[in-house]
């Protein structure tokens, strides 16, 4: 049978997908396997590294399970960024918990290497912000947990890694990372996309612990123990999850910025140049040879607001992103600053605030606040955006056409939502598909380009101006409190 397909597997921070996609990029299969939580502490968030591996191991089951396996030319990966596992070398297990890029126990020591100074160094070599989203900050940790002395770590029996790396290893064997993804370690230097001696010994984390850096389209080596995927399947592309989205939406033509509504939200557009931005992320967006960069935007909390909002509220997320689409917020704002807030401001310190509200604010008018936050969080990223011209929307939060709307009048410029809802994976399929030859550049434009659905701004420029510097006023007053607080 001609090996006409491509395997993609999105492994994120909820779930795990596959999908399984055909040569005129159509999906032939796919399937889904949650993926849970935990918060052992304020500011903790981790996940069971095992149970990660073991839902991409059934998601890629359920979805060959009608499919004949030898039609897979070939696997592409798009994975949650950031996030931090250690693991035995040798065995391959999992010696703590995965440390999710939510997580924040890093905040402590950042503010200390803030205050020596460092910060300016660590944005001029690695295009980000020093911040405890960041995997640096997060290995530091672990290894002072768990290996102080760094015997292990420096000997190289631990393994320390991006969920990539950690990936690659248990499916192939090889000890490799993406360069994207090794991006936002934040112990790459941009200029030379290779690990950087000062930051390693800044950070405490010793070379010997982590992957090699190789290119998006590899080498990754070949799959082995995946059932039902037959062993020798090569490994073709491998993307950070936005980075691939961004592929997808064809995002290497200039002036193309995606916004990525989901846990928290990612807008990111290509750049020419590697030099660090202000107020926003520089980082490689894919490599294939020549390295493309992108700038990029983090937003700690937008559709992680939803499902808060629902948990506290005692209903699902479905039943509050109903109740914003039909009420007004009644002068009420919500700011989520769960663990800070991320781009432009990069605030670790910012407590979340609730304002504006009253004796007559309930369910609905929550529900709006917590839905404007939002499109308001997106709206101070595409601000600061240069040559912006196109904004082009995916991810789960996408699919409400109410919180669309908000996004088009309170940035005032259209935003084109995309018909399809596993970006992640298509992307990182079609990076490897494009290397297959399977399909062209020009094919993934045309793709990218089809049965968009267009919001366009109808808001006057007074109320938009007013709304603006009111959630501007809210934000001042987080930010205040939390500085306070600390």
């Amino acid at each position: 049978m001609r090996e006409s397909h491509i395997l993609a597997v999105d492994q994120g921070t909820s779930s795990t997908k596959a999908l399984l996609v055909d040569a005129a990029g159509r999906i032939a299969a796919r399937a889904e396997a949650p993926l849970a939580q935990s918060h052992p502490g304020p500011g903790l968030v981790e996940q069971d590294a095992s149970a990660l591996l073991d839902s991409v191991r059934a998601a890629v089951a359920d979805c060959l399970r009608d499919s004949d396996p030898r039609a897979v030319a070939g696997v592409a990966l798009s994975t949650q960024r950031e996030s931090v596992v250690v693991w035995d070398t040798a065995t391959g297990l999992p010696v703590a918990p995965l440390v999710s890029w939510q997580d924040q126990r890093g905040v402590e020591h950042a503010a200390r290497l803030g205050r020596a100074g460092r910060s300016e160094e660590i944005r001029r070599r690695t295009g980000l912000p020093l911040d405890p989203m960041f995997s640096a900050l997060k290995m530091s940790a672990l290894l002072d947990a768990h290996d102080p002395s760094r015997v292990r770590g420096g000997s190289g029996a631990w393994t320390l890694g991006t969920v990539d790396a950690y990936l690659l290893h248990a499916l192939t064997g090889e000890s490799v990372t993406e360069i994207g993804n090794a991006s936002r370690t934040q112990l790459m230097d941009l200029a030379t996309g290779d690990w950087d001696t000062g930051l390693l010994a800044l950070f405490g984390v010793p070379r010997a612990a982590l992957s090699d850096i190789v290119p998006s389209t590899g080498p990754f080596g070949k799959i082995r123990g995946l059932t039902p995927l037959l062993d020798g399947t090569p490994v073709l592309a491998v993307m950070g999850d936005s980075h691939a989205a961004l592929f997808a939406h064809a995002g290497w033509r200039r002036g193309t910025v995606k916004v990525t509504y989901g846990t928290g939200s990612s807008v990111m557009a290509v750049t020419d140049s590697s030099r660090p931005a202000e107020d926003l992320c520089t980082t490689v967006a894919w490599s294939t040879g020549p390295t493309t960069y992108a700038h990029e935007a983090n937003i700690r909390s937008t559709g992680r607001t939803i499902t808060w909002l629902a948990e506290l509220l005692g209903c699902t997320p479905e039943e509050v992103l109903r109740l914003a689409s039909d009420a007004d917020a009644g002068g009420a704002t919500l700011v989520p600053a769960f663990g800070g807030v991320g781009a432009p401001w990069w605030d670790a310190r910012a407590v979340p605030v609730l304002a504006g509200f009253g004796l007559g604010t309930g369910r609905a008018q929550l529900a709006r606040a917590a839905l404007e936050s939002v499109a308001f969080q997106v709206n101070d990223v595409l601000a600061v955006l240069p040559g912006l011209r196109h904004v082009v929307a995916d991810g789960g939060l996408s699919r409400c056409d109410e919180l669309m709307r908000l996004q088009a009048d309170i940035s005032d410029m259209t935003v084109a939502r995309t018909p399809h809802h596993e970006l992640s994976a298509m992307g990182a399929a079609h990076l490897a598909g494009l290397g297959a030859g399977l399909w062209t550049a020009g094919e993934l434009e045309r793709r990218a380009d089809s049965g968009l659905r267009i919001f366009a701004p109808a808001w006057e420029d007074a109320r938009r101006s007013d709304a603006v510097a009111r959630w501007h006023q809210r934000l001042g007053a987080a930010r205040d409190l939390g500085a306070r607080a600390r």
